[in-house]
């Protein structure tokens, strides 16, 4: 009994300290990289980020990256637009004085913004990158290229998703409405029969009181005090007559 008790007793501390190892756990995996899709579909005049991810398999080695942005029209060829190479290049093109570095410090993230977008930079944007890992023995080269195929509209068009979920909110609240008022006419009816039972159960006992005798039961007792207050009614009749007789 008391092992068991022990426990019981100790169960909290593991609770709080599994929780805690849990939040430890969490802040360490919340900057572990993720490798994420580029949007592919920009709004005429708006700011589009081409997103661009390329995870570090060995994060304690030092390595020197190289990025290159290209793009192609449709129909056309590569032709590059920006460089980061220790320093940041932009190449003269149609993106000239619209492109914006968007990268992390670690060169995990060597994203670019390409600013108020135009229907004619709808195409394909390439991002390459190069790094050379520095090992004491070897300097290995590590290759990766990402292609991301943008649409420039004129307008932003609806949501799907956002439609099917602003129509079941509504469903949603017709429904909840309706069975509010359902409940409410449920209640009201069955508060209005609680209030006549209790008037007629109220009613022999009124009836009593009017006669001047006192009697608080209600129900078959209500009904024995009336038949009790008759009989003694009776007989102070019977008593008068009685006397005159005599």
């Amino acid at each position: 009994m008391r092992s068991s008790l022990g426990t019981m007793a100790a169960l909290p501390r593991l609770l709080c300290a599994s929780s805690a190892a849990l939040v430890v756990w969490a802040g360490f995996c919340s900057a572990v990289c993720v490798e994420v899709p580029s949007e592919t579909e920009a709004v005429q005049g708006t700011d589009m980020k081409l997103l661009c991810i390329s995870c570090m398999k060995r994060e304690e080695v030092t390595a020197s990256t190289v990025v290159e942005w290209f793009y192609r029209p449709e129909g056309g060829k590569d032709e590059p637009i920006y460089e980061h190479r220790k320093m940041n290049h932009e190449f003269p093109s149609r993106f000239s004085g619209r492109i914006q570095w968007n990268g992390s410090k670690d060169m995990q993230d060597v994203s670019i913004t390409v600013l108020n977008v135009t229907l004619n930079d709808s195409g394909i944007y390439t991002c390459n990158i190069t790094r050379e890992f520095e090992f004491e023995i070897h300097r290995p080269l590590f290759t990766s290229s990402r292609l991301i195929h943008l649409t420039v509209v004129e307008e932003a068009g609806e949501d799907f998703t956002s439609v099917i979920s602003e129509i079941m909110m509504y469903i949603l609240l017709v429904f909840l409405t309706l069975w509010l008022l359902i409940e409410m006419v449920y209640c009201y009816r069955k508060v209005s029969k609680a209030e006549e039972a209790a008037q007629e159960n109220a009613l022999p006992c009124n009836s009593i009181r009017k006669q001047g005798k006192l009697c608080c039961a209600c129900g078959g007792i209500a009904e024995r005090c009336l038949q009790s207050a008759q009989h003694r009614g009776a007989l102070k009749t019977e008593g008068p007559r009685h006397a005159s007789q005599v």
